[in-house]
């Protein structure tokens, strides 16, 4: 359990009513399963498909759940966030339903899909070199001329509990199903994702082990816990998983999951692809990279799910067309179906 008396930390008690103020407005997503990823893993896998939630990824969930609960002198001021696409479409739809101006301070190399599909929901994009700059500091600066209301990617109680009701309903997707959850695995940034999940499952399924799941070289989450306390990404780390290139975890998301995960897992950019390809051809989902690397991990074996009952989250799809056909021809060669 996260500590009572820290006032910063989300509780279960936050997730649930996270999942109240989002009823009628996220998607309760399937949980999918199939055959030949059964027979594959030689166990049962569940996969969450945050894919076919609002924008294509689970941010939304945390932004609504913070946007909506703005004063209105904050909604008609606005709202800024920075974001490498799926929190920026996510802060910019629940800005748009609220009716409040959203700002997001996006990398100019973002996907193109990401930078188009934030703007396409109304919000105005600045674009930064993150090779120079620092995002944070340049959605502060935009935050201070503009009298704009902050919306975190992960380090925020409210997001933290919206994310979570991800994890809410898929216990209960999985009791109805009549699945006990050995291992739930989650993709891994900054660790909102994994942390509002972990606070959900604590309660819901307790006796499931949870996961991180992060690419190599942005391992950070994964030798944080190990080591105790936060870690940095080492310099000149690089990933195709745009989605998890957070170079620490959260202060107050390392703080829930050094105490609810079993741990951490690491894929290489090659297993992601692989796990990108087996989504398409089994589940018939699209996966951006980011967004496999928890079914990377279980198909490559980095969690031994052999007579297990595993979920995956599949955290997100926004991947552009060449990117995503480029990662199916990468897989192609090693991929035991085709």
């Amino acid at each position: 359990m996260t500590d009572p008396n820290d006032p910063d930390l989300p509780t279960f008690a936050d997730v649930e009513d996270a999942a109240e103020r989002l009823r009628g407005r996220a998607v309760m997503t399937p949980l999918l399963e199939s055959p030949l990823l059964n027979e594959r893993i030689g166990g049962r896998v569940l996969v969450k498909a945050e894919t076919l939630q609002r924008t294509g990824s689970f941010k939304f969930r945390g932004a609504y759940n913070r946007i909506s609960r703005l004063s209105p002198a904050e909604r008609k001021r606005g709202v800024v966030a920075y974001s490498s696409g799926n929190h920026a479409q996510g802060v910019a739809a629940a800005a748009r339903l609220v009716g409040a101006l959203a700002v997001i301070v996006m990398p100019a190399d973002a996907p193109r899909i990401k930078i188009d599909g934030t703007r396409a929901l109304g919000a105005e994009v600045v674009l930064y070199d993150r090779g120079r700059e620092v995002r944070e500091a340049v959605g502060e600066r935009i935050a201070k001329e503009r009298g704009l209301t902050m919306v975190p990617p992960y380090d925020d109680p409210r997001v933290i509990a919206g994310q979570g009701t991800a994890g809410l309903e898929l216990a209960a997707q999985a009791e109805a199903a009549d699945a006990e959850l050995d291992a739930v695995l989650s993709p891994c940034g900054g660790g909102g994702l994994i942390a509002g999940c972990a606070l959900a499952l604590s309660q819901r399924s307790p006796d499931t082990a949870v996961y991180a799941v992060e690419p190599e070289d942005f391992d950070d989450t994964t030798r944080s816990l190990a080591a105790g306390e936060r870690r940095e990404v080492r310099p000149g780390a690089y990933s195709f998983c745009d989605a998890l290139l957070s170079p620490t975890p959260g202060k107050l998301t390392f703080a829930i999951n050094r105490r609810l995960l079993a741990g951490g897992l690491v894929v290489s950019d090659d297993e992601v692809a692989r796990a990108m390809r087996a989504a398409f051809l089994h589940l018939k989902l699209v996966l951006e990279p980011g967004g496999a690397t928890a079914l990377a991990a279980l198909l490559a074996g980095g969690y031994d799910g052999r007579g297990k009952t595993v979920a995956v989250i599949a955290s997100g799809g926004n991947v552009d067309p060449q990117t995503f056909a480029a990662a199916l021809e990468r897989a192609a060669g090693h991929d035991p179906s085709s």
